[in-house]
């Protein structure tokens, strides 16, 4: 296919969404390549991620849009998104500022799994369980 025909087509037309409305999306940091954390999108905060260069999630827990960043400060600007090859899921590629975790953590996967199953912290040390 074409590199033109892929332009004509929006993000809105091919992308799936679950039967709740919604989209993982993946945080990956435009610098280190680190994986930073997992959210949610809906096609209102897709379009707020869009517009305002900066990531917008949908939080599930508190049922409404949340602002990466908007109580600490630690936004996640946006430098590209892409989508896998089914559409049912996003890569948000950001310039974060500060750490994204809410333990103050670069990333939220600072924890590796042992073979065992236990749990190791391996993140900046910020984190303590």
């Amino acid at each position: 296919m074409c590199a033109d025909a892929v332009k004509s087509k929006s993000i809105f037309d091919v992308l799936k969404l679950d039967a709740n409305g919604l989209v993982a999306a993946v945080v990956q940091d435009v610098n280190t390549k680190q994986v930073l954390m997992v959210g949610y999108m809906n096609r209102e905060s897709l379009e707020i991620t869009l517009s305002e260069r900066r990531a917008c999630f949908w939080s599930r827990s508190r049922q409404k849009l949340w602002r990466k960043g908007e109580s600490s400060g630690n936004v996640l600007n946006l430098v590209e998104i892409r989508t896998d090859c089914d559409n049912d899921a996003m890569l948000l590629v950001c310039d974060p500022v500060g750490p994204t975790c809410h333990t103050n953590e670069t990333s939220c996967f600072y924890r590796v799994v042992k073979e065992d199953g236990a749990l190791v912290l391996s993140g900046d040390g910020v984190a303590t369980e």
